[in-house]
């Protein structure tokens, strides 16, 4: 059940001293959290009951039906809030979600085989895409226009072009 779980936000904290929630949003906009209302766990298991909120500096402030008091909701602190799959509203034609990317096939803009998506980080600067080769060590394809130029979804590939030195380190 674990893969079908998308990260959507995660508790920054209590606000106030009623036992509002401060929740730091993933999600294009902040708002759709309340649309979604139940959120999980990682492990699939509920985690919060959204029944109000507001729009706040980096997220939401919300009240929940799990928690009443400051101290409540300043334990769930770092709690990741996930939602399934299933509830995101479809992608338009030409857009997919980032999770969508994982185990699609690498291949250079020549078709040659690279790996397969292995993972998708942000460490700050923008997503990077963790391609796994057939053999050897995994390496980043920064998920822009010039190193990933299209995304065929359906086919199940990514034409990636390799920066340079991911191709120096294999010489």
């Amino acid at each position: 059940m674990g893969d079908s779980l998308i990260l959507v936000g995660r508790v920054a904290g209590a606000f106030g001293v009623r036992g509002e929630v401060r929740i730091t949003s993933f999600t294009a906009e902040a708002s759709a959290l309340l649309d979604y209302r139940d959120l999980k766990r990682e492990d699939g298991a509920p985690a919060l009951t959204l029944t109000s909120g507001r729009p706040a500096k980096g997220g939401l402030v919300v009240r929940a039906a799990e928690v009443e008091t400051r101290e409540q909701a300043e334990a769930l602190r770092g709690l990741k809030l996930f939602v399934p799959r299933e509830a995101l509203p479809a992608p338009d034609e030409d857009e997919f979600y980032i999770t969508d990317l994982i185990g699609l096939a690498v291949v250079d803009p020549e078709g040659a085989p690279l790996g397969t998506i292995k993972n998708v980080h942000d460490f700050g600067a923008g997503d990077l895409l963790e391609v796994q080769p057939p053999q050897g060590a995994s390496w980043y394809l920064p998920f822009t226009r010039e190193a990933v130029p299209e995304v065929k979804l359906a086919d199940g590939v990514l034409v990636g072009v390799k920066p340079a030195e991911a191709e120096e380190a294999e010489d």
